[in-house]
């Protein structure tokens, strides 16, 4: 039997997926929470078999979130859920220690099967994106311009992309406006690029941002 840990900062859709799970007879327990920080506090406290959990959180990165889990529990298989296309990010939470990754798009037909493929200890994405990442094998494939980034420095993209202030990112990555400046200029020259205008058009061309 399963035990698992949902966590989402949308109530209605925590809700939704908290149901799908309770109503297979193999999931035993389902559990639910919305922050970074309380996750981290149950998992001390109890023994769940999988993590599904949100990329997008309010007090902190999903990416951030997987490393401390994969730091505490390095057994517990984590299913990374999200809004955002599979094709741009599953690659990134898989290498990242991700045992899978399931779209909400696609989270009523996907999570059951997806949560219970991770708990016997094997890998999931969809068939879908097995057949694309199959297809890049074949072609040889160098990676798209993000791709070529650190985890840190694809969050300050992302935040770039979404027209925060380097103070903003700084205060909210608990670093200095000095490291995120430096951050940026990472990017930019990794991404081939001049301007946070290019980093916010590429952006949301490839779905990295809504």
């Amino acid at each position: 039997m399963i035990r698992v840990l949902v966590v989402d900062d949308h109530p209605v859709v925590r809700k939704g997926l908290t149901m799908i799970l309770a109503e297979d007879p193999e999931i035993r327990e389902v559990g639910e929470t919305d922050t970074a920080a309380e996750l981290l506090s149950l998992l001390d406290d109890s023994a769940w078999d999988v993590v599904v959990l949100d990329i997008s959180l309010p007090d902190r990165s999903g990416l951030e979130v997987l490393k401390d889990i994969r730091a505490m529990r390095p057994d517990l298989p984590v299913l990374i859920l999200s809004m955002h296309p599979e094709d741009q990010y599953a690659p990134r939470v898989l290498k990242a220690g991700a045992a899978g990754f399931v779209s909400k798009e696609s989270a009523a037909e996907e999570l059951v099967n997806a949560v219970k493929k991770v708990a016997g200890g094997g890998k999931y994405v969809s068939p879908s994106l097995a057949e694309r990442l199959a297809e890049l094998i074949e072609d040889d494939y160098s990676g798209a311009p993000h791709e070529r980034l650190s985890d840190r420095e694809f969050q300050v993209m992302r935040m770039l992309a979404e027209g925060k202030r380097l103070k903003d990112i700084a205060q909210e990555l608990c670093l200095s406006v000095k490291t995120v400046s430096t951050y940026r200029a990472r990017v930019l020259e990794k991404m081939g690029m001049e301007s946070n205008a290019e980093l916010t058009y590429y952006a949301l061309k490839n779905g990295l941002i809504t």
